[in-house]
């Protein structure tokens, strides 16, 4: 969708769609994982758990930090980063709202 549409649907609706693209693929999930299992800062060792390389991993922490999912912080020369839990907590809320929402049972 082009961001000439966005204007049609809700915030709320825009960010899940952002937030869902961003989590649309696996090395974006597994640096969430490794992030979320060491629950402090982080520096250089997410590229040592990837099988990826240095300027890929920082495309891909960038568009997590673009949605808001992750916090980044210079400390010297590295960036250090952590999960923002404050986005964390209003993810899991609007995606408990959008999926707890009734099916229509008399469908097909």
């Amino acid at each position: 969708m082009g961001k000439s549409k966005s204007f049609a649907f809700t915030t709320t609706q825009n960010r899940l769609a952002a937030t869902a693209k961003a989590l649309g693929h696996p090395a974006r999930i597994a640096i969430l994982q490794y992030l979320a299992a060491k629950k402090s800062c982080v520096c250089g060792d997410i590229v040592d758990e990837l099988p990826l390389s240095q300027s890929t991993v920082s495309q891909h922490l960038k568009a997590l930090k673009e949605v808001g999912l992750i916090k980044g912080e210079i400390e010297g020369s590295a960036v250090c980063y952590c999960i923002d839990t404050d986005a964390w907590q209003t993810l899991t809320k609007q995606l408990q709202n959008f999926l707890s929402a009734p099916a229509n049972e008399n469908c097909c």
